[in-house]
């Protein structure tokens, strides 16, 4: 396990036990074995090692780019939001519902949570601008990406299930599908 691994590790653990506030970055550190100063070469602060990296917003924007030219915005949107679903969620159910009561027990996690949807719808949007597709639409079309996420993974999290996000988001895609098409 590498030094950002056990400072994962260590401050998940200590934001279990202490709660996110009560802990430092000394705790963490010391907890991992490893020096204050390693810790800020991989993360700003300790919200950081919840919310790390600009790579999901990253990752949108290229995938985004990637689709096939003759794929209809909405095939975008669900193969991406599955894809990304399958890769970065699936197999982490259990980690990620500490991570998702850690966020929730603390209000300045949760405002950080929502900069990061915003920064990823920013980067949606940007996305399919340059698939060359107007503002409002694209818009429209990265908002609903993060919906189908959020909405599926929710329901992924609360329910014990033997079913993946993968399937999960595919389900909200058809619901969401079968409410438009029924106005």
């Amino acid at each position: 396990m590498d030094a950002r691994e056990r400072l994962e590790r260590a401050a998940v653990e200590l934001f279990v036990a202490k709660g996110f506030a009560a802990t430092t970055v000394p705790e963490i550190t010391a907890r991992a074995g490893l020096t204050t100063r390693t810790f800020h070469r991989h993360f700003a602060d300790k919200r950081e090692v919840l919310f790390a990296g600009g790579e999901f917003a990253e990752l949108a924007t290229r995938m985004i780019a990637d689709a096939p030219a003759d794929w209809k915005p909405m095939r975008v949107v669900v193969e991406g939001v599955v894809t990304v679903a399958a890769t970065r969620f699936d197999g982490r159910r259990e980690e990620l519902l500490v991570r998702r009561g850690i966020i929730r027990s603390d209000a300045g996690l949760g405002e950080r949570e929502l900069q990061k949807w915003a920064d990823l719808g920013r980067a949606g949007t940007a996305g399919f601008r340059a698939r060359g597709i107007e503002p409002m639409r694209a818009a429209l079309l990265a908002e609903t990406a993060m919906t189908l996420l959020r909405v599926a993974a929710e329901q992924w999290l609360d329910h014990d299930t033997d079913r993946s996000l993968a399937e999960m988001v595919r389900e909200a895609a058809a619901a969401l599908r079968d409410e438009v098409s029924a106005r």
